[in-house]
């Protein structure tokens, strides 16, 4: 399904995926992804309902669980009532590029600011799902986590199990992925242009259903029910009218459902 929108490569190396997010990057933002392009579509939706969603009390601490180059890092610390962003990444080289973004993006100053408005304090850490570190203590009794893109590289047990644990009874995840049926043709990956190889980390095609039978054994429930926009996971195929705004890669996408996403809410004990 190779189509002259791809950059020509000379061989596929599959890495770990922290050193292959490390090397992607200085690229990650400007490469032609266009699944990000479409997640970040669908967020202007999604993210105001995991807004309206969280009903814990105010002011809240949200976790951007692989927060990569900070994209959505910066939507949180433009949204009212979040007191604190905890963003977490396993990859170094992530990290370091969400912290110059959010340096140089247009913070409000205090000064401009009504009296009762918060100034969200940001904490970057390097956090890895796949290994046995205990999660930071900034990062537990959390009143929501989001977490786009991410959980194509992690056994869903592994994600949800944390994800579980940081949350508090009533707080809110937001979660978006690859879908299964683009994941079972093709996985994330970029070409490093020094060497021309494909470079992939580890990936796993999950489907809506597993995702939400695991999220239920760590007390984990989908929000939505019936049908519409705010009902469920929601599921979006690439079509004709969409490859101008996600641009030229997505063309060979096409009548695939690629991007799932939703609302997840920790049952109360």
């Amino acid at each position: 399904m190779s189509t002259a929108a791809d950059s020509a490569f000379s061989s596929i190396r599959y890495l770990p995926t922290n050193e292959a997010y490390d090397r992607w990057a200085a690229v990650y933002d400007t490469d032609g992804n266009f699944l990000q392009a479409l997640d970040t579509i669908e967020l202007k939706t999604l993210f105001p309902r995991f807004l309206r969603s969280v009903t814990l009390p105010k002011p809240w601490r949200i976790v951007d669980l692989g927060c990569g180059t900070g994209r959505n890092t910066a939507l949180l610390l433009a949204a009212s009532d979040i007191e604190e962003v905890v963003a977490l990444d396993s990859s170094k080289g992530m990290l370091e590029v969400a912290r110059s973004r959010l340096q140089q993006g247009d913070r409000t100053s205090p000064s401009d600011l009504d009296a009762a408005q918060i100034v969200p304090k940001v904490h970057l850490e390097v956090f890895d799902l796949l290994q046995s570190t205990p999660i930071p203590a900034i990062a537990q009794q959390v009143d929501g986590v989001i977490s786009t893109l991410v959980v194509e590289h992690v056994p869903l047990p592994a994600f949800f199990s944390q994800v579980s644990q940081m949350l508090k009874p009533g707080g809110v995840l937001l979660l978006t992925n690859m879908h299964a049926h683009m994941g079972g043709i093709s996985q994330a990956g970029f070409v490093d242009t020094d060497t021309g190889e494909k470079i992939r980390p580890t990936s796993y095609a999950h489907t809506v259903a597993d995702v939400l039978v695991e999220a239920r054994k760590w007390g984990l429930e989908v929000e939505g029910r019936g049908e519409g926009e705010e009902a469920g996971i929601q599921e979006r195929a690439v079509d004709e009218s969409m490859v101008e705004v996600l641009g030229p890669r997505s063309r060979k996408w096409v009548g695939v459902t690629c991007w799932f996403g939703g609302l997840f809410r920790k049952r109360s004990i």
